[in-house]
């Protein structure tokens, strides 16, 4: 299904030109158009997902492999130092665009970016309780 109102959705089927570094029937990886790094690109379904909430198991199950198959390709070509996977759900995380994307960030050293988030510090006792909370 998809969202004749949705931006992704467009690019994503090719309604809106980007610049496609892979295709096939279910996805579009294209490259950010404000991107983080040089070669950040982002992995669109071509069907309409909100978000992580929203994406069947049968498309989720596809999007690490490519995410892999591209990470791979861009550290060669690219000759990157490290690599970021990221997808962001709901506004709070981050996420700016109402359908399921993957981000491909390429990292360098020096680039000038961070992603380090800074640890809550939990006790043990804190730990067991969310554990509790999650799984009872």
């Amino acid at each position: 299904m998809r969202d004749e109102n949705c931006i992704f959705c467009k690019i994503a089927n090719g309604e809106i030109p980007s610049r496609t570094l892979y295709e096939d029937d279910d996805f579009r990886v294209i490259l950010d158009l404000n991107p983080a790094t040089k070669g950040h690109a982002l992995i669109l379904p071509k069907e309409h997902y909100k978000n992580l909430y929203e994406i069947d198991d049968s498309t989720a199950a596809k999007v690490l492999p490519l995410a892999r198959k591209m990470a791979v390709m861009m550290t060669e070509k690219l000759n990157c130092d490290g690599f970021n996977v990221i997808q962001n759900n709901n506004e709070i995380a981050g996420q700016t665009v109402f359908h399921f994307h993957v981000h491909l960030i390429p990292r360098y050293n020096d680039d000038g970016q961070s992603l380090v988030m800074p640890a809550c510090h939990m006790t043990a006792e804190q730990l067991d309780a969310v554990r509790d909370e999650i799984t009872g």
